[in-house]
This record gives structure tokens, sequence and C-alpha cells, in this order.
């Protein structure tokens, strides 16, 4: 009987054992916001009573993972989830189940929105850290933004960068200092394009669905500075940029580092520039100050520029596969004993000439420049040249074509012992308005090379029907909106 007693009052003792309350799990408060593609990470806060056994998600609207988790009967702690958004913007939600044990469980839901991303973004200060705009983004220039000295600006394929308008010392412009770098590498599927906030292009896209092709002066430039010689007046090694105001220090270009590198640039269109900042200094399409020979520039086209297309101040870089449409003043501008060579150019319709080709102005000399396999299209351009009469340059297999009634015959060309003309050739008609077929002459457009000869006795500039100089046009179809427009056919 004692025994049989003791074995009940033992059942009756295991019967009345306590099982621990069920785990209880706390969702993080207050909303969470996200953008589409990003992540947050999610703090769960958990009590187990009867020890941590595992937890498991289930996510809508992205997905989820445990980052951070409790050790194993652990009674308490926090439970860290990863959570990355889709590509919808609405609601979302992570939902944590915690199990204990015993197998009991508790579960709690954090609910979130996702956001749009943000495509368009206002830039309104100097860049003073390395930075990146993004592929699919636009970004608008609010004033004149300098990447300073020791930072890198990259840009990535198809972004779209848009200057306000401005004028003066207000003028929009993005300038890179010296010391700073811009890798602003697009491809020919994918371009980089600057252009005017009047302008409705999207990134993506080539030509513009508002923009006449001709419609300048809308906003500044692109700006680039560096520590290469140059040949200034007074003969300084430094000097400030035309078209920056002297007060901003990053203005000043030139120095002794002939190798010096300011970045890659690489397709890219520059569109409606050149806002005037005072009578004779304008902003170029694209300006190159004292830019040494570590830069990469390749396959750049100037759209519609008030001022000038390229305009090289000294320096030694070299650009290969230029196109300027539709410049107001000259096309290709070099000064101040410029060294680098201009390789496959197009120039159509230049405002005032193709060429303004201009020497040192102080102490320092350079070897010169050469531009050379150009193709020209006349228009109602008012000439072909325009030099100071110290310039050292070499001008060689250019072809010049699209001549009309309205093409100018001022050609501002002095000839000397440094500046070498060779291997030029001319159409030799255009068609009126009448559709009469004009016959033209070299001394009718290029006087001062009639009868002309190279060092091997040619003709320095040739009547031809075909030409066997000139730029390669291939090298500008589908990226371009010259190509795109129909004007290389």
């Amino acid at each position: 009987m004692s025994l049989i007693l003791g074995l009940a009052i033992f059942i009756s003792c295991e019967d009345d054992e306590v099982i621990p309350d069920a785990p209880t799990v706390v969702a993080p408060s207050g909303a969470n916001s996200i953008q589409e593609g990003s992540s947050v990470d999610l703090t769960f806060n958990i009590t187990v009573p009867g020890g941590y056994k595992s937890a498991t998600i289930n996510a809508s609207g992205g997905t989820a993972t445990i980052t951070s988790q409790l050790t194993a009967e652990a009674t308490s702690g926090e439970v860290v989830v990863s959570f990355t958004a889709g590509s919808t913007a609405g609601a979302a939600s992570v939902t944590l189940t915690v199990t204990d044990l015993n197998n009991l469980l508790d579960d709690a839901t954090a609910v979130l929105t996702v956001e749009e991303e943000p495509t368009v973004f206002t830039i309104s200060s100097n860049i003073t850290t390395n930075t990146t705009w993004k592929t699919g983004k636009t970004y608008i220039l609010a004033s004149r933004i300098a990447v300073v000295d020791g930072v890198t600006l990259t840009i990535e394929p198809g972004v779209v960068v848009k200057g306000e308008a401005g004028s003066a010392a207000n003028a929009t412009a993005l300038l890179i200092a010296r010391g700073g770098r811009l890798m602003a590498e697009g491809t020919a599927s994918s371009p980089i394009i600057f252009t005017s906030t009047a302008d409705q292009i999207q990134p993506g896209s080539i030509a513009s669905p508002n923009m006449d092709p001709a419609l300048d002066g809308l906003w500044g430039g692109l700006i680039i500075l560096g520590k290469a010689p140059i040949s200034p007046k007074g003969s300084a090694e430094a000097f400030q940029i035309e078209g920056i105001p002297t007060s901003d220090p990053n203005g000043l270009y030139g120095g002794t580092v002939a190798n010096d590198n300011s970045g890659s640039i690489k397709y890219i269109s520059i569109r409606h520039g050149g806002t005037n900042i005072g009578e004779g200094n304008e902003i170029n399409g694209l300006t190159l100050g004292g830019v040494g020979s570590g830069t990469t520039i390749e396959n750049v086209e100037v759209i519609a520029n008030q001022d000038d297309g390229i305009e090289f101040f000294g320096g030694t870089v070299s650009v290969k596969n230029a196109l300027v449409w539709n410049n107001g003043d000259d096309a290709l501008d070099t000064d101040q004993a410029y060294a680098g060579t201009v390789d496959n150019f197009v120039i159509i319709n230049p405002g005032d000439k193709a060429f303004e080709l201009d020497g040192p102005e102080g102490s320092y000399t350079s070897t010169g420049h050469t531009l050379t396999n150009g193709t020209v299209y006349m228009g109602s351009c008012g000439g072909g040249y325009d030099d100071d009469g110290s310039t050292d340059a070499i001008v060689t297999n250019v072809y010049f074509t699209d001549f009309t009634e309205d093409t100018g015959k001022e050609n501002d060309y002095n000839e000397n012992g440094s500046f070498i003309n060779s291997n030029l050739q001319m159409d030799g008609s255009y068609t009126d308005g009448d559709n009469n077929v004009v016959n033209i002459t070299v001394a009718e457009y290029f006087g001062d090379m009639d009868g002309k000869v190279d060092g091997s006795g040619n003709p320095v500039m040739s009547i031809v029907t075909n030409a066997t100089v000139g730029a390669d046009l291939t090298k500008f179809s589908d990226w371009t909106w010259a190509a795109v427009a129909g004007k290389l056919n």
C-alpha cells in the first residue's frame, strides 16, 4: 500500500508541471519607407520563456533574410532581418515567426512602403567627395558646379546632365578643376548627354524631342582644366580660364605637368550651351585649359554652342573622333601653344570659321599641334580659316564640302614657317536655290592657298570630284544626334 501511495503522489506531481508561456515577437514600430531596389535592416524584439529554437520569415514586395538571431535556448534578444525591396512601388511586409523548445510559436509583421527611386537630382554645390552619377538618371546643374582638386566625378553611360538657365556670374557649367578628374565614359549605344533644362530628352534617347539643333546659349558648358603647360599673355604658369570669374579659384589652369591626367571622356554629346558671360567672354561647348596628355578624350559631339565648339588653351591632350555642329563662332579653336592632335573630326555648318588656329601668346612655345583627317560641311559659315599669324598648326587630310550661296569667303589665313597645310581637298561645285550647278575655285574660297604647294610639290588645296581624304564618318554613326538627323549622309 505504501508503494502504491508513493507512486500516485509522483504521478500527480508530474501532471502539475508548468509549461512556459509561448514566445512573444514584437515588430519594429513606426512606418518604414524604402526605395525600389534598396535594402533595410528590421529588428524584431523577442521574448522566449521556453527557450529559443528557430525563426522563419515570409516577405511580400521584396525579399528577406535573417542576418542575426538568438542563440539556442536563449530566453530574450533580437532577430535582425534584412529586407530588399523589389522593383514595384507599393506596400510590402515582413512576417517573422519564432518557435520555442516546446514548439510554441508567435509571429509579428513589419509593414513597409516601397517608394519609386528618384530619377532626377539637383546639384547645387561643388563636388568635394568622390561621386558617381548613375545610369538612367538625370542631374540638374543649378549653378556653376566644380569638381575640386583631388576629387573624381564618375558619370555612367546614359546619364543626362542638364544646366539651368543663367547668365554672367550665374551661368551654369560643369567645371573640372586642376587636380580633379572626370570619368565620363559613355558607350556607342548609351552616350552621356549634356544639355539645357529646356530640353525634354530623357536617358536612353539620342535626338531631342523638342529642341532645334541650332538653338544655342541656354546654359554654359563643360570645362576641364589641368596642369599641363600653357602660353598666355604675360607668360604666367597658371591663368584664369575665360568664362569663369577670377573670384573662383577653381578656374585656374596650366602648370608644368605635360602628362597630367584629368580623367577620361568617351561618347558624350554637349548641346545648346555657350551662355554669354560678358562681351567676348562666352563659355565654349568643351573648354580644355592646360589639359595633359594623360587625359583620354574621344567620341565627342558638340551641338549648337553660342561660342566655339571645342577650344584648347595650351595643354597637350589629344582628341579623337570629334564632331561640331552649328557652333556660333569657331568650330575648333586652338590657343596658347596647344601641343596635341585632333584626329578624325567632322565640322557641320560652322558659324564664323571652321578653324581658329592661334599660337603662343607668351614666351613658352611648344612643338605645335596637328589637325588631321577631317571633313568640313561648310554650309553658311563665314569661312574656313582664322589665325593670328603665329600659329604652330599642321592641318592635313581635310575635305571641304557642302558649299552654298551663303558660304562665306573670308579667310584670315596668315601662312608662316610653322603653319603647314597639306593634302587638302574641296568640292568644286554646289547647287543654288534655283537648282543650278555653280562651279567654284580654290581662289574664290581659299585665296591664300591658291597655287601653293607643300614640301613635296603637291598642291596644298585641290578640287576633287571624289574625295580621297576626310573623316571616317562611321565613327559617328548611331550615337550622335548629327547622324540620327541624317547630317552625315
